[in-house]
């Protein structure tokens, strides 16, 4: 790995001679299957040696904790400041320990405090079990009432010792003060409710609090589509898709990202979930892992989807033979697209310089573009369910209750102006 980094022979053997070379090598190799740049690498080579020398790192395998790292670290740094003198921005004195005990960790030489056990842990994880193995519920569907039951026992537990002591005052408080103080909408301070309610039925049947309090667990009125997207018009969409009209290889993935959401009405959970196999290039399908209802949906592959996805395959998805996911980051440590907050915010990061007056700015508005759209070209309900891969024809019903002005608009714009 020196050979290819260091041209100069005696910078190399500086690196070769010094002990630990096959350990450091290894980890730059790591590093660079992962798309560190070779001048990221070069640096890191550097902090590498260093970190060897100020830990006094032995051939054995001796063990460092985190605390201990960054000490010895801070130590040095406030004698040798003008080391950080010469790096660039991205090379900052707090990076030195982060790299110190990633190397670390990757050598298994890095002790990891076990976490002080919560006491509602317990609750939670019996909950969890419930819900995946006896109630067969989604991983998102799970994933989500985890959190909410993780967020009011939190809150609960400061005050008090056991799950028996609460009262309906304190969840109604819980659920309050998600609108009053968090600024949640009454769309999720009802899925907050649900999700509370969820847990306590569960904590009924353990005999982990009075019996009777999920039902006493009330929810705020929702009006009927109030919670449904203002997706951007059919020409707003195209012009958000014009803004990645580019070479880039960033531009090249979130184009194609943005043509799933806009003409196949995929979930951001869905795209990222694409893998390599999904496509089937031979047959001219794609296949679409449903986040809701744990099922795969095939799809023809539009001609404009599949021409954006192979672009980008071919001049823009960084060479990684670790990952099968389609989307991955642009920037190392290269690795699939994690959570929905990053998909998130590249749609609304596009969509916010067009001006558009909408209420959300996420990926989902690019659904419900698609509906509408779909609407407006004179498909029925059912087609539509069919092709956002709804179940109940209720879902999908919310999407007639379109502005009518609106649906003038999304008209003149057919599917094929996009695809």
């Amino acid at each position: 790995m020196f050979e290819s980094l260091f041209p100069r022979r005696q910078t190399r053997l500086r690196h070769i001679t010094n002990p630990l070379s096959r350990e450091r090598s290894d980890y730059l190799r790591h590093c660079a299957d992962q798309g560190y740049s070779p001048a990221t690498l070069r640096h890191l080579a550097t902090d590498l040696l260093l970190i060897q020398s100020l830990l006094s790192l032995p051939e054995s395998s001796q063990k460092f904790d985190s605390s201990t790292v960054e000490a010895v670290i801070a130590k040095w740094a406030a004698r040798e400041p003008k080391y950080f003198s010469y790096q660039n921005g991205r090379r900052g004195r707090e990076n030195l320990p982060h790299r110190a005990t990633r190397w670390l960790l990757f050598m298994d030489r890095l002790e990891i405090a076990p976490a002080d056990p919560r006491p509602y842990d317990p609750l939670v994880e019996d909950f969890t079990a419930y819900m995946r193995q006896e109630r067969g519920l989604s991983e998102a569907t799970i994933s989500g009432r985890r959190w909410i039951a993780e967020d009011f026992l939190q809150r609960f537990f400061r005050d008090h010792l056991s799950l028996s002591d609460v009262n309906i005052g304190e969840v109604d408080e819980a659920i309050a003060h998600k609108g009053r103080d968090d600024g949640y909408s009454r769309s999720s301070v009802k899925t907050y409710a649900s999700g509370i309610r969820s847990f306590f039925r569960h904590a009924e049947r353990r005999g982990w609090c009075q019996r009777g309090l999920a039902g006493l667990i009330k929810s705020p009125r929702v009006y009927p589509y109030e919670g449904l997207p203002s997706g951007p018009s059919w020409k707003d969409v195209q012009r958000l898709i014009a803004t990645a009209e580019s070479d880039r290889p960033k531009d090249l993935r979130d184009r194609a990202m943005l043509l799933l959401f806009a003409v196949y009405g995929m979930r951001s959970g869905e795209v990222r979930a694409l893998s390599l196999e999904d496509l089937d290039w031979e047959n001219n399908l794609i296949k679409v892992p449903r986040t809701k209802g744990r099922r795969i949906q095939c799809y023809p592959l539009v001609a404009t989807v599949g021409d954006a996805i192979l672009r980008y395959l071919e001049e823009g998805r960084p060479r990684s033979a670790a990952y099968r996911e389609i989307f991955l980051t642009v920037e190392a440590p290269i690795q699939p697209l994690r959570g929905s907050s990053s998909v998130w915010t590249m749609v609304a990061k596009r969509l916010r310089p067009l001006g558009l007056a909408l209420r959300q700015r996420g990926p989902h508005t690019l659904r419900h573009a698609c509906a509408t759209h779909l609407l407006s070209e004179g498909l029925t309900l059912k087609e539509i369910g069919d092709h956002l891969g709804h179940r109940s024809p209720k879902v999908t019903a919310a999407y007639a209750k379109v502005d009518i002005a609106g649906l003038r608009e999304v008209a003149n714009f057919s599917l094929g102006g996009l695809a």
